[in-house]
């Protein structure tokens, strides 16, 4: 159920809220593991651009030689663990680097690097449903950046840029090697690039050190978290406090787009209510809850209602409440459980 009683009060709140967040620090990071499977470099090595894109069979080529061009293709599959949907496309040249280089083919450099690649995941749904883009912009092959996250072995990537939920982001991106890694299937410009699921290709997984322009975050009322029973809207507290099983309703900002979409800066509609576009999950205690509805609050701007049932299991005591959309994580709230 979505709140109807004191409308102008929870969206006046929300509202307030958004403008003191606006004010604030930025967001700490937050980690994303993409996992992509079929991924084929095809490399440029077609005269006749009639010939590009047509052979169904299976192409080899020879790369890593410097000023060679390449586009890579991969599907995304899942993020941090959870099964997801989107293309990995970047395109780029080889510039082999190498400090003490191999004459005919390496470049003089005081780093020793692979290639300059501009990058964008675009993630997707189960359903197709666009979540948001990120783009990339660095240089493949090579160590880590300083300050990577531990599990990033090769690359130095910038985050440029992001549209939908990760609209505005920031950060660094590297790729992690795994037991699972299988290297990228290197393929001639001529391979029919409809055929790469059919074929086959590599499997990668690429950690992304994102700083979001926003992360959701749970408001905070006059009388604690904005965190209600949902069957009278009464504020969970130390006198009212929650029940293993209830369903509650939290009051959050950073929740991304929505479904219907609203221009930037407006208030969000009575009907049809906004559904938040991006993944929502709420953590009780570090465990996932069930959402059983995430919306952009009637009147509000960046304000949202989510609906969570809270998981039976769920001690007595002071339990923590945590927000997440599209992966990016906001900050704990405290509530008492009876």
């Amino acid at each position: 159920m979505i709140r109807k009683a004191g409308t102008l009060a929870v969206a006046v709140l929300l509202m307030a809220a958004y403008c003191t967040l606006g004010q604030g620090q930025a967001p700490p990071p937050t980690i994303l593991e993409i996992d992509l499977e079929n991924v084929v470099t095809y490399f440029n090595d077609v005269a006749d651009v009639s010939k590009l894109a047509t052979d169904p069979n299976v192409t080899t080529t020879l790369g890593g030689i410097t000023f060679k061009e390449f586009l890579t293709l991969g599907d995304i599959v899942a993020v941090n663990g959870q099964p997801a949907k989107g293309i990995d496309v970047a395109n780029a040249r080889d510039a082999v680097l190498r400090i003490d280089p191999h004459p005919g083919g390496h470049a003089i450099a005081d780093t020793e690097r692979a290639s300059i690649i501009y990058r964008t995941f675009e993630i997707l749904k189960l359903d197709g449903t666009q979540i948001g883009s990120i783009m990339f912009s660095g240089l493949g092959g090579g160590s880590a950046p300083p300050g990577a996250p531990l599990p990033v072995s090769r690359g130095n990537f910038a985050v440029v840029g992001g549209t939908g939920a990760f609209l505005g982001a920031r950060g660094q991106m590297g790729q992690a090697v795994t037991p699972q890694t299988v290297t990228a299937r290197q393929a001639s410009m001529a391979e029919d690039p409809a055929n790469r699921r059919r074929i086959g290709g590599g499997r990668v997984r690429f950690v992304v050190q994102l700083i979001p322009l926003s992360r959701p975050e749970i408001v905070n009322a006059p009388g604690g978290p904005a965190v209600d029973h949902s069957n009278d809207f009464s504020l969970v507290s130390a006198s009212r406090p929650a029940a293993p099983g209830e369903i509650l309703s939290l009051f959050a900002t950073g929740l991304g787009p929505t479904r219907p979409g609203v221009d930037p800066g407006n208030p969000f509609p009575a009907s049809p209510l906004a559904a938040v576009n991006s993944p929502v999950e709420v953590l009780v205690n570090g465990r996932p809850a069930e959402v059983t509805a995430a919306v952009g609050y009637p009147g509000a701007v960046d304000g949202y209602q989510v609906n969570f049932r809270v998981p039976s299991e769920t001690a007595r005591g002071t339990a923590t409440i945590q927000v997440t959309a599209a992966w990016i994580a906001g900050s704990e709230v405290r509530i008492v459980i009876q």
